[in-house]
């Protein structure tokens, strides 16, 4: 007799923790770690399905107590052993239900229909086919269609239906025919839906310069010798990290294991998929939110059955089911869509090194601007840093200018578009050269700002920009700080105070009214809706079928358009002023990319940055591409502060449709706080940046440690008291480690 430990499939933290139940003998060989199974739950003995995440032959219960399991759900993806590890990793590190973090680890949830298709081939001899062709052929009033397909699979073992009856032409009745009178066999078998159809050679190779040739032979060495780390590539924009993957990942596949290389989103995907299927053919497949759940079944099958040895993708590829995995690539390792925005709140990087243990693989980071977490760890030694100073093919860097947008308002110019970057965009335009427009339009109900000295209205607690909140007050979202909205600027009296607001589809208009005639693109979240949106995009601009490409950040991370020279930055404050200490890390990430797009062919590139604080240090640092000078003001402003990496936090959020639970739970929660760590700091709680939010309110508590431990003890605390809680059971609590955005 066997038992089963098994995790309900309800996610409630209140049901978070396995049940015991007996394996029937006729279930046995069927219920394995991993499969959906229905179970008999409660003193109605209702059915409900969950997860067998444990199998021992000796009862932790009395026997006479457990219940036996009724069945296992059919079509349902079994969990491998080391897809339950990684979910318990995200269970204790970032805070969940158990049955929260399976499902996150689970890619697909459910079997989808087989895509068949039909094959043809011979049921009798070589010899005998040929005596029935040699019989058709002194008939001079034959079937042509019995005779194509005759002779065809002379030549071929097997003719694919399809192209035997339109490319062939080949009635299907000269094939049924023929099936009959038992001359050939007609078998329809699986075939896997591919979304990237590879029309390419593959293994198209590129030659590595110096510094990408010593990067590569640095990683194979350590695997060879059986070192497997994590590594941090920092390489310029430009300067090939993709190619040194690429040369680790040839190497890793020839010694049989398999690579997951993610990508930061969607955008991304055609280009970085397309160069990778350039190098290794059809050994190469996607995961991402946009495909159908057909494609997505199918992948996942093809990775566990070894018909492929790499997946790209987003943050969910990363729970690939491979079996012999031996290194995941997270390029652009900075980008915050790393961070998961649902429960349970990981992040991809700490989750990717952690899954590499399991298996003994090696784990590469890539970026032109690293995340300070992972800078500090390289600086520290936990990473293995590498430095790539260099474009690949020994281009300059952009040329950089900063626009100071404070003189642009005192010469009477209200245009998004500068003087600078309108004469810039001219002479481009007449040479037939192509221009990238970046407006970043995230957080644009937010910061306060003067647009005659640039002054920005920050907390007094936390030195976060303040936001503009209706009823004419200004609020920080990490405290909770409020103030009655500014009518003059506090620091040069002006009247020009308010916050920012603009958008792409205005940008487009203002470049069409300007310069008559331009083709241009606007690539944003309205106009990338359609599954392949991004694709079409790029595909046209890289066939120069527009002038001008104005986006969002999306069209800064990652592309290579030989024939761009000038990019433009309409307005960098936008994200140097986010209600958030992230603010100035992520302005610098997105003004260097930016600057990184321009110049990548023979032209040389000049970028144009606008801003009303051209002083600022992530303004000027970007401008001249200098990741270690910015590192060193920005890690001493995360110091002071105790900010991540320096320190740590843990945001806890408590929502209810009953406002005066949703408070009440939050006071309660502090005093739970209190007892188990008496000396973590506390902020909070209060309202969520978005208070209210389909009928539910939410408040939030920050906690800060210098010790992630401490927190995650913390976290425990709230669990077990959660648990054990019989009051304000409406509420619901979660938990966000480090978060990348206010909560």
């Amino acid at each position: 007799m066997k038992y089963a430990d098994i995790i309900i499939d309800i996610s409630h933290e209140r049901l978070d923790k396995t049940f015991e139940y007996i394996v029937p003998d006729e279930l046995e060989e069927q219920v394995t770690e991993g499969v959906q199974v229905v179970i008999p739950f409660g003193n109605g003995n209702r059915g409900i399905t969950g997860y067998v995440v444990g199998l021992h032959d000796k009862p932790g219960y009395d026997v006479t107590k457990l219940k036996p399991i009724a069945r296992v759900v059919r079509d349902s993806i079994a969990i491998e052993n080391q897809l339950i590890s990684l979910a318990a990793f995200l269970k204790r590190n970032y805070g969940s239900t158990m049955n929260q973090a399976l499902k996150t680890v689970i890619p697909i949830k459910k079997k989808e229909n087989e895509k068949l298709k039909k094959e043809i081939s011979l049921a009798v001899s070589v010899e005998k086919a040929t005596i029935e062709l040699n019989e058709l052929l002194t008939n001079k009033r034959h079937a042509i269609g019995k005779e194509r397909l005759l002779k065809e699979l002379l030549k071929v073992d097997v003719l694919d239906w399809e192209l035997a009856t339109k490319k062939l032409q080949i009635p299907s009745a000269n094939i049924r025919d023929l099936e009959s009178k038992g001359i050939v066999q007609i078998q329809s078998v699986r075939t896997f839906r591919n979304p990237h159809m590879n029309t390419l050679s593959g293994d198209k190779r590129i030659v590595l310069n110096d510094e990408q040739e010593a990067a590569a032979e640095q990683i194979k060495g350590d695997i060879d010798t059986g070192r497997h780390k994590t590594y941090l590539i920092h390489g310029v924009t430009g300067s090939g990290k993709t190619e040194v993957y690429m040369e680790v990942m040839e190497h890793v596949i020839s010694m049989g294991k398999q690579i997951i290389v993610l990508i930061p989103e969607i955008a991304l995907t055609y280009q970085t998929v397309m160069r990778f299927y350039t190098r290794f053919g059809d050994k190469v497949s996607i995961l991402n939110s946009r495909m159908s759940p057909g494609e997505r079944f199918d992948q996942f099958e093809r990775a566990k059955s070894g018909e492929i040895s790499i997946m790209v993708g987003p943050r969910s590829a990363l729970f690939t089911p491979f079996n012999n995995l031996g290194l995941i690539i997270i390029d652009e390792e900075h980008e915050p869509s790393y961070k998961s925005e649902v429960v349970p709140r990981y992040h991809a990087r700490e989750t990717a090194i952690y899954r590499a243990s399991l298996t003994n693989a090696t784990v590469i980071l890539g970026s032109a601007t690293p995340s300070l977490e992972a800078y500090s760890r390289a600086i520290a030694g936990e990473y293995q840093l590498i430095k790539l100073n260099n474009r690949a093919q020994g281009q300059d860097m952009a040329n950089c200018e900063i626009v100071d947008l404070r003189a642009e308002l005192q010469s009477g110019n209200r245009s998004m578009l500068s003087r600078r970057l309108k004469e810039l965009m001219a002479d481009r335009l007449q040479k037939k050269q192509q221009i990238m427009l970046f407006l970043n339009r995230r957080g644009l109900m937010g910061f306060v700002s003067c647009r005659a000295c640039g002054h920005v209205l920050k907390c007094p607690h936390c030195d976060v920009a303040l936001h503009l909140h209706s009823g004419g007050v200004m609020k920080c979202h990490y405290c909770g700080f409020t103030t009655k909205a500014a009518r003059v600027c506090p620091s040069c009296g002006s009247k020009y105070i308010g916050s920012f607001k603009a958008g792409t589809q205005r940008l487009e208009e203002i470049v069409k009214e300007t310069f008559p005639g331009t083709r241009v693109l606007r690539m944003d979240a309205d106009t990338t809706s359609g599954k392949n949106g991004h694709e079409e995009i790029l595909s046209a601009f890289a066939a120069h079928e527009a002038d001008v490409l104005i986006g969002t950040q999306m069209i800064v991370k990652g592309h290579d358009f030989a024939n761009v020279t000038l990019v433009g930055i309409i307005a960098a404050d936008i994200s140097l002023n986010e209600s958030d200490y992230h603010s100035g890390e992520r302005t610098f990430q997105l003004l260097t990319q930016a600057v990184g797009r321009a110049g990548r062919g023979a032209e040389p590139g000049i970028a144009v940055i606008q801003t009303y604080q051209p002083e600022n240090y992530a303004v000027v640092t970007s401008a001249n591409q200098d990741y270690d000078s910015f590192y060193k003001q920005e890690y001493a402003y995360r110091k002071l502060l105790s900010y991540p990496p320096c320190s740590h936090i843990l945001g806890i959020q408590v929502s209810s449709e009953k406002q005066q639970d949703a408070i009440a739970q939050a006071d309660i929660l502090v005093q739970v706080i209190k007892h188990a760590d008496s000396k973590i700091i506390i902020m909070g709680p209060e309202d969520a940046y978005i208070s209210k939010l389909k009928d539910v309110y939410r408040r939030v508590i920050y906690l800060k440690a210098n010790d992630y431990d401490r927190l995650v003890n913390v976290k425990d605390a709230i669990d077990k008291f959660l648990l054990e809680q019989k009051e304000y059971r409406s509420t619901t609590t979660w938990f966000d480690f480090d978060p990348i955005s206010t909560i």
